[in-house]
């Protein structure tokens, strides 16, 4: 090439523009992710998360406690349980409970999302973006729309922790125990896995295959063990049914029957990475060993414990501890060779399962509008309960949509969190604003309570095919009852 024609590096005309640095197009990939991933809890006027609507409501209290205008009402303290209560509180008192829980569920679900991913990421040995629609409908699926926003939140932390800690520094390491001691604070049931993986996967690598076989029958033999000595000190629940819980894929059935559309599509996504796959070092792998002891871990730990202190069950275990075996599912999968058509194929299930929640959602949204329109008819500082349920669904929606409907004008009188004494809204006496025996609120929701004298004047929201959603005023001596609606 002549001297003419050659081109120095300064004669590069202004009007091109030099390529975008790997780490600028890395930073725009995440920020566009986040975004995309937020729209499904900023897509409808209310977030319907299930117990959601208790904790706005319960953060609503503790505002009213603070002002001493809550007799028989108390903030304890707690370590655990507690972050996502305070996070919604704090923000309720700057922005409003509106603001305050679209802001809180957020972060949440980048939390969960980015701490998925880079756990996944991380045991793949590269950036697992073909894994992201998957986590993203684990993000939003069964845990999230039940509203266990504390258990959720942890979770997403410890994964985050698991992340720091597969390849350790010093410097990951001390931010794995901050993650670790703020995902404690949340929620103590994902910290206890998370203890237990990373203990395992210690003794795992420096041991020979046949070793690891002997140390996964001895890790086996130590959750039965759990199992026995939990039954033997307090009171377990456990049922067969847990079994189909130890796949992972439930999560994907959130509400009714065409759920099963999208749960088959993330099944068949998950078989066609095995097949790219090295199979047999997969199925040798200590990740792949972590996925087979969580679940067997799902079917043999209690539904629900009765720990000390408690008034109710902490319940739903195996159901909470799926979505971390979906998420190390996705983990082990996800270092195979993917195909093009893969790609469009998980996009599309995708775009089915998010398509199924928004219209779901918006009926949802629809039921509380017209419930709130119903209760706003009664003068301020009523107390209301709700004897309208879904129970043919697999998250009932109804069950805590009266406690946010409730949030600044009357009292949702059977909320069952401060006589569980799990969170840090407590009932210390009987009082105008709740019950303060957890038995009296299950049976409010199951229609069994006898009105007494002491509870009236009491309103109850109920449904008839006519004139849809109704007040009723309870008198004393009647049974509250429940009338059956499926709006989805």
């Amino acid at each position: 090439m002549s001297s003419k024609t050659r081109r120095k590096p300064t004669d590069i005309p202004k009007t091109e523009t030099p390529p975008a640095a790997p780490e600028a197009r890395s930073r725009l990939a995440y920020a566009l992710a986040s975004v995309l991933l937020l729209i499904p809890c900023n897509w409808q006027p209310r977030i319907e998360a299930g117990d959601l609507s208790s904790h706005v409501y319960n953060a609503w209290l503790a505002q009213l406690i603070g002002k001493g205008q809550a007799p028989g009402l108390a903030i304890a303290r707690q370590t655990t349980n507690i972050l996502f209560d305070l996070v919604l509180g704090g923000l309720m008192r700057l922005a409003g409970p509106g603001a305050a829980e679209r802001i809180a569920v957020s972060l949440c679900v980048l939390t969960f999302a980015w701490g998925a991913f880079a756990f996944v990421s991380v045991v793949a040995g590269r950036r697992a973006w073909h894994m992201l629609p998957a986590i993203a409908m684990l993000a939003y699926g069964w845990v999230y729309h039940m509203g266990f926003f504390n258990f959720y939140w942890s979770l997403g932390m410890c994964f985050g922790a698991l992340a720091l800690l597969w390849n350790p520094t010093p410097r990951r390491m001390a931010a794995a125990v901050a993650l670790l001691a703020l995902a404690y604070l949340t929620h103590a049931l994902p910290v206890a896995w998370t203890l237990g993986v990373l203990l395992y996967r210690w003794l795992a690598r420096r041991a020979t295959p046949r070793q690891q076989l002997y140390q996964m029958g001895a890790a086996a033999l130590a959750i039965f063990a759990v199992r026995m000595v939990l039954g033997s000190l307090m009171f377990t629940r456990w049922v067969p049914a847990q079994i189909i819980l130890a796949a992972g894929v439930d999560q994907i059935s959130v509400f009714d029957g065409k759920y099963a559309f999208p749960l088959v599509g993330l099944l068949m996504i998950w078989v066609l990475l095995l097949l790219g796959c090295p199979v047999r070092r997969v199925l040798t792998g200590i990740p792949f060993q972590v996925c087979v002891l969580t679940a067997f871990a799902i079917f043999t730990l209690p539904l629900g414990v009765l720990l000390p202190g408690y008034k109710h069950l902490l319940s739903f275990i195996p159901h909470r501890m799926s979505l971390a075996l979906a998420i190390c599912l996705c983990a082990v999968l996800a270092g195979g060779r993917v195909r093009r058509f893969q790609h469009y194929l998980a996009a599309a299930v995708a775009l089915v399962f998010f398509g199924f929640l928004f219209r779901d959602e918006m009926v949802l949204n629809d039921v509380e509008r017209q419930m709130a329109e119903v209760v706003e008819r009664l003068p301020a500082g009523q107390r209301v309960i709700n004897g309208v349920a879904s129970p043919d669904l697999r998250i009932d929606p109804l069950t805590h949509m009266i406690d946010r409907v409730c949030v600044g004008r009357c009292y949702s009188y059977a909320n069952y969190e401060p006589s569980t004494a799990q969170f840090r809204v407590r009932a210390t006496a009987e009082n105008p604003i709740v019950v303060s025996v957890y038995e009296d609120s299950f049976a409010m929701q199951s229609g069994s309570y006898v009105v007494k004298l002491g509870d009236v004047p009491l309103y109850e929201v109920m449904y008839s095919p006519s004139t849809q959603l109704f007040l009723r005023s309870l008198a004393p001596g009647t049974a509250c009852g429940v009338t059956y609606w499926d709006p989805l």
